[in-house]
């Protein structure tokens, strides 16, 4: 990945994005080539490792893994538009972006054919993003067998290589307006991190 200077990542960076990012593409090199799924992770910073699960009918945990396993772990995105700059009125020498934060994440997968193991994952994936609905709420019956439909999969990590592009290049005055006009598009995720982040 490139990752100029003042879009680097800190370790705990990485750390807050790994524990609360949404679903992250697992891509990995088979004999049959690239393969990717788009799944929940959880973060266990114990095992430092994602832990997750794929549906069994997925072709992806049955093929041979070569070398590592690749996450692409994301955070808030957004397309900035050169009007929300100050630096526009200035001289107009400005164009759109994208900013964003994101982390590949490198690692060894292992597959956990285990409903214990699984069960455990569906109950932390489920705690982390449902306040509403426990896997107790389902029939034990019912919650078997959706167990036995998937397959758990752990990428432990070697090496994460992250970037957050949050505008940190732009002059004081521009970060204001990119703030400003994430905040008036409702985008406050985006906003937040362009906040917490600028220099």
């Amino acid at each position: 990945m490139y990752v100029p200077a003042h879009f680097a990542a800190t370790d705990e960076d990485v750390r807050e994005l790994l524990a609360h990012h949404g679903a992250a593409d697992l891509i990995t090199s088979t004999p049959d080539g690239l393969v990717a799924t788009l799944l929940p992770f959880v973060y266990d910073a114990s095992r430092h490792a994602l832990l997750g699960h794929v549906a069994r009918n997925n072709d992806q945990w049955k093929q041979p893994v070569l070398g590592e396993a690749l996450v692409i772990v994301r955070g808030p995105d957004a397309y900035i538009s050169p009007s929300w700059y100050a630096s526009k009125a200035e001289h107009g020498r400005v164009v759109p972006t994208w900013n964003y934060v994101t982390a590949h994440v490198y690692g060894t997968l292992t597959v956990h054919d285990d409903p214990e193991w699984v069960d455990d994952v569906v109950r932390r994936l489920t705690s982390r993003h449902d306040s509403t609905w426990s896997v107790d709420d389902a029939p034990p019956a019912f919650v078997a067998g959706q167990l036995r439909a998937i397959v758990g999969v752990e990428v432990a990590i070697s090496r994460v290589e992250a970037k957050l592009k949050l505008s940190q290049n732009r002059p004081s005055a521009d970060i204001d307006g990119v703030v400003a006009g994430l905040r008036e598009r409702g985008d406050e995720a985006s906003a937040d991190a362009v906040e917490r982040h600028r220099p």
